[in-house]
């Protein structure tokens, strides 16, 4: 009976497949072409395909080379970092790039057990002021910079 020496590598390798799977499936209405005149299916294609013998190797090696536990999954960090990249999205428009840099960064913050204020928000300030010289006033992009505007 086989043995799972490495249940990192185990799960590793199944969520390649998995991810190789659902390129393949959602991929199969592309046109995949030839290797001189590729269609935009060939790309996806060989890509899923790598995926998921990748994801059969790292499955396998977990079979045969001994590997760390299974770490305990922290919902917390999880949560916090998705909730500071939806708002990111949303809050944009209504309050401009410096205060959604400030507030993303305060919700990242949470994804650490200890948390300090003072330093988080010298950290957003920082951001904020970055990411508007940046982006909105070198690159000129067209992002709301400030509230209002």
């Amino acid at each position: 009976m086989l043995r799972v020496r490495s249940p990192q590598d185990l799960g590793a390798g199944i969520v390649l497949i998995l991810i190789g799977a659902a390129g393949l499936i959602f991929g199969q209405d592309l046109r995949i072409g030839t290797a001189a005149r590729m269609g935009p299916g060939y790309f996806p294609l060989i890509l899923s395909i790598l995926i998921v013998l990748l994801g059969l190797i790292i499955g396998g090696r977990s079979l045969a080379i001994d590997g760390p536990p299974v770490e305990r999954f922290y919902f917390r960090p999880l949560f916090f970092i998705l909730l500071a990249i939806v708002l990111s999205g949303y809050l944009m428009s209504l309050v401009g790039l410096a205060l959604t840099a400030i507030i993303v960064t305060l919700l990242a913050a949470f994804a650490r057990p200890q948390v300090d204020i003072r330093e988080t928000l010298l950290l957003g300030a920082g951001l904020a002021l970055f990411t508007v010289l940046v982006f909105v006033y070198a690159l000129g992009q067209p992002l709301p910079a400030w509230w209002g505007r």
